[in-house]
């Protein structure tokens, strides 16, 4: 059916918001309450608030800002808390991207600390091999959380390391109780690796929800970083036992390639979806197939087909395909390949893509398109201040415990991205020295007039899709903050096919819908992980006002700060 005029749609919206106001009535005065669209409630506050996976992780941030740090300040606590209390998902052998608005300035930086391949490794070093190992020592690259803490401190930061890893370190040294959601209980991995085991499966097993989780190794290498700054990670007693682990699996990392390793800061890249600006990270990040996506699906009247309706979710899953096969055939480290940016990023681009989209039937395959040339396991945290400074971070292992590996008396794992680099030559993403990956984690950002939105979707493969259904939640269907970040969500993990996973929350009329257009559907249960948990803060400069938003299918909590002498 062609879309509605606007005059009918206006009638028609005008017509739905007047039904509901009737139901709503009627629900009051029989006593019944009014139809709530989620779970929690958004958190609001003047004060400053931290929103992560871990409440633990949250508090550590909120008490920085209590202590009068900023956004920046608590976003890297919380981190450090993050790597202490989830140490499967991230920590300091794993990479960061973040998003820092400087109210200030009223500018949005990016911050790219994903590190690169070993100088030693190249197509010809695996030989024979058609991909990349997954796991072990030639599936490490250089960590760069390290450098990423030590660009944000320094450049926006108002407390010092010390500061800022103390609750982490205290967290470590002391213990803290395993949530229901973090513990881990594939222990396969962890097995395979000596130090990994000594760490992680205390008594020979994993630690089960409830018990008590000490890291003291994990202290001392934080104890190092706060004393000797980053330099402890690149240069000195950390980076020598990094090395030494890898001489001893006959890696190729060498001591040159950690400590020449820098973090860059870097433009973030955008598009314009009906009015708001939304914001991710450039290359070598997939956050541009985000923002792909809602090109195609701004070519949709998503808000006349209804919230999750058949209509809009085929609409957007059809948008996914597209925008993915063209994020996997350009995407990759911009210093090492051409990047057509402008051109996938292009309106007109959009529309010729989206004509690609038949509305009855879901396509199996979605080739690349030809853009036109420009001219010449994972944990998202997000943070704002009293003054409006926003933080949106996501750091990563990749995998759950990476690459399986832990230096000696180090308490972490060094990651495994280097999985997601090509050994195909012909791949843009081909594995070559000191070449940064392709990389699922990206945080984002959007904003219109007087409000700002720091928000994140983890979960691999998923997350430029799930950002895409979070902006359509905001601005399409006007939900706010919490339900936004609630919604029942689809994911599709694989790059070709029909199969589509959906939360059963979704109707099942709708579901059969979908079915009939093509779609292979598999239900998940509702709040399932599969289709990654969230974050968000929202700031309203007009108001003076923050809120914040925390995903029931994690175990985290937005957590305001708390107030010094409360009267």
């Amino acid at each position: 059916m062609p879309p509605l005029p606007s005059s009918s749609r206006v009638f028609v919206n005008a017509a739905r918001l007047f039904a509901f106001g009737v139901l709503c009535a009627a629900l009051r005065a029989h006593g019944a309450e009014t139809p709530r669209l989620q779970g929690r409630s958004v958190v609001m506050a003047r004060q400053g608030i931290v929103a992560t996976e871990q409440p633990l992780a949250s508090q550590a941030g909120a008490t920085i800002l209590a202590r009068g740090g900023n956004a920046i300040d608590a976003i890297v606590a919380a981190n450090a808390a993050m790597g202490v209390v989830s140490p499967g998902a991230n920590g300091i052998g794993g990479d960061l991207f973040a998003l820092v608005y400087h109210a200030k300035s009223g500018r949005l930086f990016g911050l790219n600390a994903s590190g690169w391949a070993p100088s030693g490794l190249s197509p010809h070093f695996f030989k024979g091999k058609k991909i990349m190992p997954t796991q072990g020592i030639h599936a490490v690259t250089v960590p760069g959380c390290v450098a990423g803490w030590a660009q944000l401190l320094d450049r926006f930061g108002t407390k010092t390391l010390p500061d800022v890893l103390a609750a982490a370190i205290a967290y470590a040294d002391e213990g803290f109780p395993i949530t229901d959601l973090v513990a881990w209980g594939n222990s396969s991995t962890l097995r395979a690796d000596p130090n990994a085991a000594k760490t992680f499966l205390p008594g020979g097993r994993p630690p089960q929800a409830g018990e008590l989780f000490r890291n003291p190794d994990l202290a001392w290498s934080l104890r190092q970083i706060a004393t000797h700054g980053p330099r402890a990670f690149y240069r000195d007693e950390i980076a020598r036992r990094i090395i030494a682990t890898s001489q001893r699996l006959h890696g190729t990392l060498t001591a040159a390639d950690l400590a020449d390793y820098a973090a860059e800061w870097v433009e973030p890249i955008s598009t314009v979806y009906r009015g708001w600006t939304v914001y991710e990270i450039p290359p070598n990040g997939q956050g541009i197939a985000a923002l792909t996506m809602l090109n195609l699906m701004e070519t949709y009247p998503l808000s006349d087909y209804g919230h999750n309706s058949a209509r809009a979710l085929h609409a957007m899953i059809e948008a996914k395909k597209l925008a993915y096969a063209d994020m996997l055939r350009f995407v990759a480290d911009p210093r090492f390949a051409q990047v057509p940016v402008a051109g996938l990023l292009a309106k007109d681009y959009a529309r010729t893509r989206a004509a690609l989209i038949d509305p009855d039937h879901a396509h199996d395959v979605a080739e690349a398109g030809q853009p036109p040339a420009p001219g010449n396991d994972t944990t998202y945290l997000c943070a704002v201040d009293r003054e409006g400074n926003m933080v949106s971070l996501i750091q990563s292992n990749y995998g759950g415990f990476g690459s399986g590996l832990v230096p000696d008396g180090c308490g972490f794992v060094l990651q495994n991205r280097g999985a997601l680099f090509s050994l195909d030559p012909a791949s843009p993403n081909v594995i070559a020295a000191r070449k940064r990956p392709l990389h699922t984690i990206i945080p984002a950002f959007m904003e219109k007039g007087d409000l700002r939105i720091a928000f994140g979707i983890m979960n691999g493969w998923n997350q430029s899709q799930a950002h895409a259904q979070f902006v359509a939640n905001i601005v399409d269907f006007k939900l706010n903050l919490q339900a936004a970040i609630e919604a029942p969500r689809f994911t599709k993990l694989t790059f070709a096919g029909l199969d589509v996973s959906i939360e059963s929350r979704v109707s099942p009329a709708v579901r059969q819908e979908l079915t009939a257009k093509g779609h292979q559907l598999a239900t998940l249960a509702p709040f399932s992980g599969t289709v990654g948990g969230g974050q968000a803060v929202l700031r309203d400069f007009a108001r003076g006002i923050n809120q914040g938003a925390s995903d029931p299918r994690k175990d985290g909590a937005a957590i305001p700060e708390p107030v010094a002498n409360p009267p």
